[in-house]
Parts: C-alpha cells; sequence; structure tokens
C-alpha cells in the first residue's frame, strides 16, 4: 500500500506536513494532506472528511493533535480500511498543556473545539491497523509553562502521554514538538514502519 493520508496539528495549516509529504514521495509512497479546523471545527466537525478520506484503503502519518484525531475517527469507525499509523508526538492519553492553557480564558478560546479532545485522549488502541509513536524528548516549547510533564518531554507533549495501550511499537528520539515535523531521523523511522510495521531500534533515526 502506498497511499498516505497526513494530518497536520493544532494551529497549524495543512503545508505544515508538506516537508514530511516530499520524504514519504521520495521513498516511493503518494503522500495525501488533510486539512481541517481545529479551533473552529475540532473532531466532530472535521470527522465527515476525515472518514470520507480514509474510506480508501491507506495508512496515515500524523502530527499532534492529528494523531488524536486519526485514532479516535479509527476508534468510532473501526472498519475504515487503514493499514498503519505513525503518530509523532501526539498526545493520546491527554495533554496537560491542553489542560493548563484551557484554565485560562484566552487559552480555552485558543484551543476553540479541541479542547476537551486534548484532555482526553483516546481509549486503548484494540482495532485493527498497526499503529506507532515517535515521541521527542528535546524540551523546547510552550508546554512547559502551561503544565507539569512527569518525565522528558519534547516541550509540548510529555513522552509519558504518547504511551498508549495497544500500540505496535514506541520510539523515542531527541527532537523537539515542531522539530520532528522536519527532521529526516522521524521520517526514516516513519518509514520504516508504514513499510514494516516496526521502528528500527537499533538506529534511533535512520535517514532515507
Amino acid at each position: 500500500m502506498r497511499r498516505v493520508v497526513l494530518i497536520h496539528g493544532l494551529w497549524m495549516p495543512r503545508a505544515s506536513m508538506r516537508w514530511m509529504a516530499g520524504q514519504l514521495r521520495r521513498a516511493g509512497f503518494q503522500p495525501q494532506l488533510f486539512g481541517y479546523g481545529a479551533v473552529t471545527e475540532g473532531l466532530r466537525g472535521a470527522l465527515p472528511a476525515l472518514r470520507g478520506r480514509l474510506a480508501e484503503p491507506c495508512h496515515v502519518l500524523a502530527h499532534s493533535l492529528g494523531g488524536v484525531m486519526a485514532v479516535r475517527a479509527l476508534q468510532r469507525y473501526p472498519g475504515l480500511p487503514v493499514r498503519r499509523v505513525v503518530c509523532l508526538g501526539s498526545p493520546l492519553c491527554g495533554s496537560a498543556a491542553a489542560e493548563g492553557l484551557s484554565a485560562r480564558p484566552l487559552g480555552r478560546r485558543l484551543l476553540g473545539r479541541s479542547a476537551r479532545l486534548l484532555h482526553r485522549g483516546c481509549q486503548p488502541w484494540t482495532g485493527a491497523a498497526e499503529m506507532g509513536v515517535l515521541a521527542g524528548d528535546s524540551p523546547l516549547g510552550f508546554g512547559q509553562a502551561l503544565g507539569r510533564f512527569n518525565g522528558p518531554s519534547d516541550g509540548t507533549v510529555a513522552v509519558a502521554e504518547t504511551r498508549l495501550d495497544g500500540l505496535a511499537d514506541h520510539l523515542v528520539l531527541p527532537l523537539s514538538h515542531s522539530g520532528m515535523l522536519f527532521s529526516r531521523r522521524a521520517a526514516g523511522q516513519a518509514v520504516e514502519f508504514l513499510r514494516h510495521g516496526r521502528f528500527r531500534h537499533d538506529a534511533a533515526g535512520g535517514g532515507l
């Protein structure tokens, strides 16, 4: 399977996934960018279009909130023909940073319709798709000012927040939350998982 749907994160445009799409294309995949309004639509508003995009056989590569949305969509519609999912820094177990931000009136407006989704995260994964998560442990991000992380983080999402039960694989890389969008290490590991359903733990990186 070569088709890969790429889903961006909170406050990011669809174009934020273009560099990663280029890396996938170089590796022989057929990337397709999916855009949505994280603040104005949230999961409920974006779900019909996302469900339609995932209705044909594909893989998924998603960043941050995009990964949470992908998992929730697959849990709601388990018959969608998605084979493998790679999440980049996605708070699948809920986000302390989002919780801290929502405690402020302006923060609640900034999170918009995605606030509840970020707070709750996802249920343990039991679906048919193989799911892998790449987490970062370089704490460069605004999240540190909004919530206390238990253990290492990428500056916005704690590593512990990415460890959803039921994952096929999980790997921590020395990357920040936004930095993984432009990392050859992250791209190489994503390609590895999309091809084989596992990351390369013996070479925590691997370029293309």
